[in-house]
């Protein structure tokens, strides 16, 4: 779709935006007492993203790279491995870009551990997810490249072996996001990889106008897709691509974000894609090794007017408190990023427009993106970094800007979202060009900090000031013993009460791998509100036995290993 023909729906749609919010009930605006603090340079995180532009709009320049918090060293909190991409031809810099990996040393500050831990291959990076692939106790990492991926395994003493060969999961082409899942819930975690589109150096269009600064980069219509891939993991270290056999090898697929997540709540994980320019992928696993593609029957696979979007990152969560897991995906400008509400048959309801979600993403392009509940009232806000693809985009438009303010969209509790982020601080007025985006608590004080990683600028760390004063939290650790070791796929139901005694029911899953190119904290945050108890924490673990904790205290890490018994106080 060109400009031209995207900019002459904005009127149409930009008013009926506006009027949905006229007649929508004002959720409530943000908690004053809730800032966001640029704490990068006080954490001693110094990285700058480096795409390797040269003017020659190759194309894979502009989608910048992601992070990962993991517990890289086993002690017990969240490190930071963060995406470089490198040079291209025409482009020179005295220091080759490299991936870098920061220790958390628990006071707040990081330090850089990349040679030690002998993860600092030079490659041109895009994204990253860690899971204990061998079941040892310790997270391995995997990262994906604009040519062949790298698979880390952790040795448990602060040092990672590159056994990409052995494992065989070097894929190939361009690869975007990947993400860990028990497919098959045989103990072990197994691999799934987007690919993008069919795009080499040597096959670089030239798009836009044919002036001097007017060239551009391309829409993704002028490559063909690829088939994405799944590995199953044969519990030996070694991976079999399973992709063709399963049923995802679909080649119209132009793949950039990927979340696994249980839509139907049978205790099996299903797999949603976010593609660019064609159908989102819904897969719905069949409990044989196999997925049923249900992307056109279920509404997860076109905007609400039945047309393919620019889907970059993709996130899922219960957004209503009815313990369904919902799905969202960001888009490009003149779209908007899409909430689809599921409805508990295997159909969705598009709710962008009903839920607010709409009008702040109209002149934005979201990459990463992430449900976290910031203010810890109980409910999952929508994150959303922005940055525009075309860095010349002021040339051709007057109503869109390459650098763009993030988004923090927040949950009245009844899955209706307001903008929040002018409120929280300057970081989120300031605008840049996000791409990857990833949560987590890293300096353990209860509420959700985030990592962003900008286009060919420095990365950012944003610190949570304020939300867990807002309100009391639960975070939760598991550690499997007939599922997975770290429970990936295990779906945690939280019962509490609200000031008025009524009852509340949040749900979430323990994931490896969301957003764009980037991965949040294993350890599972709800907000809680007022509340000081919980009534109820109940755990399906993959292997299908089921914990239910009772009275459990807030404002505490639980750590829960898998057991026979089904039921147990605390």
């Amino acid at each position: 779709m060109t400009p031209q023909t995207r900019r002459a729906g904005v009127v149409i749609l930009a008013a009926a935006a506006l009027m949905l919010a006229a007649l929508r009930p004002l959720a409530a605006t943000a908690t004053g007492a809730v800032r966001f603090t640029d704490a990068t340079r006080e954490a001693g995180i110094s990285f700058r993203h480096v795409n390797g532009a040269s003017g020659q709009k190759y194309y894979v320049e502009t989608m910048g790279s992601g992070a990962c918090w993991f517990d890289a060293d086993g002690d017990g909190d969240v490190d930071l491995f963060v995406v470089n991409s490198s040079e291209l031809p025409g482009f020179k810099t005295a220091t080759k870009p490299r991936s870098r990996l920061y220790r958390n040393d628990g006071n707040g500050k990081f330090t850089d551990v990349t040679d030690e831990a002998g993860v600092g291959a030079r490659g041109y990076g895009m994204g990253c997810v860690a899971g204990d692939i061998d079941g040892d106790g310790d997270l391995d990492l995997y990262v994906t490249n604009f040519g062949p991926n790298v698979l880390y395994r952790n040795l448990g003493n602060g040092k990672f072996q590159d056994v990409t060969a052995e494992a065989g999961v070097a894929g190939g082409g361009w690869s975007a996001s990947a993400a860990f899942a028990d497919i098959d819930n045989d103990g072990d975690l197994d691999l799934y990889v987007t690919r993008y589109i069919d795009f080499t150096l040597q096959t670089n269009k030239y798009c836009g106008q044919n002036k001097p600064g007017y060239r551009a980069y391309c829409h993704p219509d002028e490559y063909n897709g690829v088939p994405d891939l799944l590995y199953r993991n044969k519990g030996d270290g070694h991976f079999e691509d399973v992709s063709r056999r399963a049923g995802i090898a679909n080649p119209i697929g132009k793949g950039l974000g990927v979340v696994f997540t249980d839509v139907n709540d049978d205790g099996w994980p299903d797999i949603y894609v976010a593609n660019d320019k064609t159908m989102n992928f819904l897969y719905l696993n069949q409990k044989d090794g196999t997925f049923k593609d249900i992307s056109l029957v279920s509404g997860t696979g076109f905007s609400e007017a039945g047309q393919v979007q620019a889907g970059m990152g993709t996130d899922a969560a219960d957004v209503n408190g009815d313990g369904r897991m919902d799905l969202v995906v960001t888009n490009l400008d003149y779209e908007t990023n899409e909430l689809y509400v599921n409805n508990g048959d295997l159909t969705f309801s598009d709710a962008t427009f009903k839920a607010g979600i709409a009008e702040s993403s109209f002149l934005h392009v979201g990459f990463g993106a992430a449900f976290v509940d910031y203010d810890n009232d109980g409910a999952p806000d929508l994150l959303v970094a922005n940055g525009h693809i075309i860095d010349n985009i002021g040339l051709t438009s007057t109503e869109v800007t390459y650098e763009q303010p993030r988004s923090m969209l927040r949950n009245d509790g009844a899955g209706r979202f307001r903008e929040a982020g002018p409120a929280l601080g300057p970081s989120f007025t300031a605008p840049n060009v996000g791409r990857g985006l990833a949560i987590a608590d890293y300096d353990d004080d209860g509420d959700a900090d985030f990592f962003v990683v900008n286009n060919n600028r420095d990365a950012q760390l944003l610190r949570n000031d304020g939300g867990s004063a807002a309100g009391h939290w639960l975070r939760v650790k598991l550690q499997g013993t007939k599922s997975n070791r770290d429970g990936v796929g295990a779906r945690i139901r939280v019962k509490t009460r609200d000031a008025a005694g009524k009852e509340r029911l949040q749900a979430n899953e323990v994931r490896e791998g969301s957003s764009y190119l980037s991965q949040n904290d294993l350890r599972v945050r709800f907000g809680l509100g007022p509340a000081t108890t919980i009534d109820e924490v109940q755990i399906r673990w993959p292997s299908g036995a089921v914990q239910t904790l009772k009275d459990v205290k807030a404002d505490q890490t639980l750590k829960t290993v898998e057991a026979a018994d089904r039921t147990s106080d605390r």
